[in-house]
């Protein structure tokens, strides 16, 4: 589930993904799931190219899995996991 808090010109866009009840979701199906990427090819290339951050910290790992509490960052984008 997507929600979306803020989103303006020149403003990053944080959203929140609820994982209803699941315990992860892997990181590129997040990207296309968000809207992120437009692809699932597009999101390996970025999670490839380093500009995806979780929790801060450059994540490489395709399939990574992402828990509640957690928080994606790619370019503007920020996503919250609950």
């Amino acid at each position: 589930m997507q929600k979306q808090e803020s989103s303006s010109l020149g403003e990053d866009r944080e959203d929140l993904y609820e994982l209803r009840g699941a315990e992860y979701i892997e990181l590129i199906k997040l990207l296309k799931i968000m809207r992120v990427s437009e692809s699932g090819g597009q999101a390996k290339l970025m999670v490839e190219d380093g500009i995806v951050l979780r929790n801060g910290e450059p994540e490489f790992r395709k399939r990574a899995k992402l828990r509640s509490g957690e928080v994606i960052e790619v370019f503007d984008f920020k996503i919250r996991i609950e």
